[in-house]
């Protein structure tokens, strides 16, 4: 065992990045009654630094401050020191982010916000760095201004309180709009965001440049109700861009954070769980309506990497792999020119060297190179007189011989917990490939995650929040539940076991009662009885997640489509209409609201499939459905004498059976259906129909 000369309390914790500070000089507290009423006892302000595992500069700050004695010193004499893992908290993440917005500075990790013995924000920032450097001030510089402050500008420090309070109830405060919801926003908003894709290299801006997944997830959404063929170019083009940069893992599968530079070459290399589970389901929804084999592939690989290194052996997602090795960032990913031509041969290693840019020089440091795709595999098969089905086989086994040279480097950290809300994301991206994809091994991944969380993850009805060493720990957020109950509705349609719809149900009525606002007709982010904060955060925008109001807004919709619930339409309405004009005026931040708004513009299908679901011809229609780009839809597949067996969704299943003895769909319209079809083609022509109208609120 490694000796230390400094442990600290966070060596109890079991998250991952408390854990990683746990032998600073620094004297470490986690969030809780401990450090806070020492604060106050003491009359000593708070620092709050919060960060995750994977977090490269989070990395950084500790070597060089966290690490440093002389540092540790003035945070020990002057404050009380509290780190978090924002990743189980993402309450107080969300609430010190704004903070120090709304204190002019700009967010992101690590974040390091001051704060009175009563938790009230007066100074933030994130990364400082140990000395001036670069225009920033250095840490120990900070410290002590902000410690004198403390001492001596009481008055001071009251009003900038006052200040970020007000603000942050202005952030909290929201009012319902009077302009119809109808299809007249969703394509002002399209060709907004159409307009902000770089139509060189694809994605949104010049650079950095991250995912967006929820705004090109809305992109194809529009692509398709308006024919906009421009829209569904820029999105094919975003995710070409992004699967043929440094931002895709060519060797192992899997997506990297976000890329750093507008061309997609060099990326953050740490990778996320719920990146990767996004960027799934965006490739599946493109693929569908392209068919392009590269989307195919990129999801297979994708999950791929997902089931091998990021699912526990009792089911549970992971969280997130660690961007540095060895203390370098990137350095399991990259290669030199030498080494490819070592392992692979002189023939081989020529060509996967010109179909992957690896050069003498490099493109990242120490004349390593990121492998990525700048011409086409064509281009590269002319160039060494062969066929692209001999060049892409030969890549192949190259691509595998290279996975087992990497797989003996030093893997990056992983952090090791399993969150309800990121696993949510996850199983959705499963079950989703499952329908389009028919790959059986996604859907035994989807299973196991969802029986892994409501076994291990649910007491007494009510979700927690995050899974590590065998303990369940801390009250689910809504993105927690929504999330999770979405999950289960994709895993229930694309299993058809009752439990899973059964399960969604009941924590959907759960997440109504502890988070829905009926004075407002929005979601809060905390539950009624989470601890006392100095805001209860609510937000409708994404971030690098989809807002929980937003996919909580998509499970009301859809639960309505199913049940005919007036209840969950009557909610989904008022909670639309409140962020109708801010969804119009900054659709950047509202991608999957925008998805929700399309969902109630466009009348979903309901689609009710009456046959056995192991039968040929019943998979034949569920196959015929799945092909097509039909995102606003829900379906049942029962049995013809299960008719009666599913109360739940007993109005969509009444007058239903089969034709013939075959497996028959139905495709319905809040409850009014189509003649029953047994022929996957017409139940194709049925589901193309595009049609956009505003459903009656009952």
């Amino acid at each position: 065992m490694k000796e230390h000369p400094h442990t600290n309390r966070l060596i109890h914790e079991t998250s991952p990045y408390l854990r990683q500070h746990a032998h600073n000089p620094v004297d470490w507290y986690s969030w809780g009654p401990e450090a806070l009423a020492k604060a106050k006892a003491e009359n000593r302000p708070i620092l709050l630094s919060i960060g995750y595992s994977a977090c490269h500069w989070c990395h950084v700050m500790e070597r060089e401050s966290f690490e440093d004695v002389s540092i540790a010193r003035l945070m020990n004499e002057h404050f009380v020191s509290i780190k978090v893992d924002r990743e189980e908290r993402p309450d107080l993440d969300q609430i010190y982010q704004n903070v120090v917005q709304l204190l002019g500075g700009h967010g992101g990790w690590p974040l390091t916000v001051f704060l009175t013995p009563d938790q009230k924000p007066f100074h933030g920032g994130t990364y400082y760095p140990p000395v001036d450097r670069q225009g920033m001030p250095g840490f120990p510089r900070v410290l002590q201004a902000v410690a004198q402050a403390y001492r001596l500008n009481q008055d001071g420090i009251v009003e900038t309180v006052r200040q970020v309070q007000d603000g942050l109830a202005r952030l909290a405060t929201f009012k319902e709009s009077a302009e119809p919801l109808d299809g007249a926003v969703l394509e002002k908003v399209g060709r907004a965001l159409t307009r902000h894709v770089d139509p060189v290299h694809g994605g949104f801006g010049h650079g950095p440049k991250f995912p967006n997944s929820m705004n090109l997830a809305f992109l194809l959404r529009h692509a398709r109700a308006r024919q906009d063929e421009f829209a569904l170019q820029m999105v094919t083009l975003t995710l070409e861009k992004m699967a043929e940069g440094g931002m895709y893992d060519y060797i192992g599968g899997g997506f990297h954070r976000y890329s750093v530079d507008g061309r997609w070459l060099v990326p953050h290399f740490e990778k996320m769980l719920y990146d990767n589970a996004l960027l799934v389901r965006v490739y599946l929804e493109a693929w569908q309506q392209t068919k392009q084999p590269l989307f195919n592939r990129v999801v297979r690989e994708t999950l791929g990497y997902v089931r091998r290194e990021m699912q526990d052996p009792e089911g549970g997602f992971y969280s997130t792999q660690d961007a540095d090795s060895e203390g370098e960032e990137g350095k399991f990913f990259v290669w030199t020119r030498d080494e490819i031509l070592t392992r692979l041969g002189e023939d081989v290693g020529r060509l996967f060297c010109r179909a992957y840019d690896v050069t003498e020089s490099g493109n990242f440091e120490h004349g390593r190179n990121i492998l990525h795709r700048p011409s086409s595999l064509e281009a590269v098969a002319a160039r060494f007189g062969m066929g692209v089905d001999e060049a892409e086989r030969i890549l192949a086994e190259a691509r595998h011989k290279l996975f087992e040279v990497r797989e003996r480097r030093v893997k990056p950290f992983r952090d090791e917990k399993t969150l309800t809300s990121w696993n949510g994301l996850m199983i959705s991206a499963c079950a989703e490939a499952y329908n389009v994809l028919q790959d059986e091994a996604a859907l035994e991944a989807a299973v196991r995650s969802a029986d892994f969380i409501l076994t291990r993850m649910l007491k007494d009805g009510r979700l927690l929040r995050a899974f590590k060493d065998g303990q369940a720990r801390l009250n689910g957020y809504l993105d927690d539940y929504a999330f999770f109950a979405a999950a289960l509705l994709d895993l229930y349609q694309a299993t058809f076991d009752r439990r899973y719809l059964e399960q969604a149900l009941l924590l959907h009525e759960r997440m109504i009662a502890q988070f829905w606002d009926e004075e407002e007709g929005s979601f809060s982010f905390t539950s009624a009885d989470h601890e006392a904060l100095i805001s209860r955060p609510k937000s409708p925008y994404d971030h690098s997640l989809p807002s929980g109001m937003s996919v909580a807004t998509q499970t009301m919709l859809r639960l309505s489509a199913l049940t005919g619930s007036g209840a969950d339409l009557a909610r989904a309405e008022r909670l639309l209409r409140l962020f109708r004009n801010p969804m119009e005026d900054n659709p950047f931040g509202f991608g999957n609201l925008l998805c929700a708004l399309d969902w109630y513009v466009e009348t979903p299908r309901e689609v009710v499939v009456v046959g056995d679901h192991t039968g040929a011809d019943t998979r034949a229609l569920l196959e015929a459905i799945h092909l097509e780009f039909v995102p606003n839809k829900v379906i049942l597949v029962v049995g013809p004498h299960e008719l009666g067996d599913v109360p739940a969704v007993g109005e969509l299943l009444a007058g239903k059976g089969q034709v013939d003895g075959k497996a028959t769909a139905y495709v319905c319209r809040k409850f009014a259906c189509s003649p029953p079809v047994t022929e996957p083609a017409d139940l194709k022509s049925i589901l193309q129909n595009v049609e956009y109208r505003t459903p009656n609120v009952e």
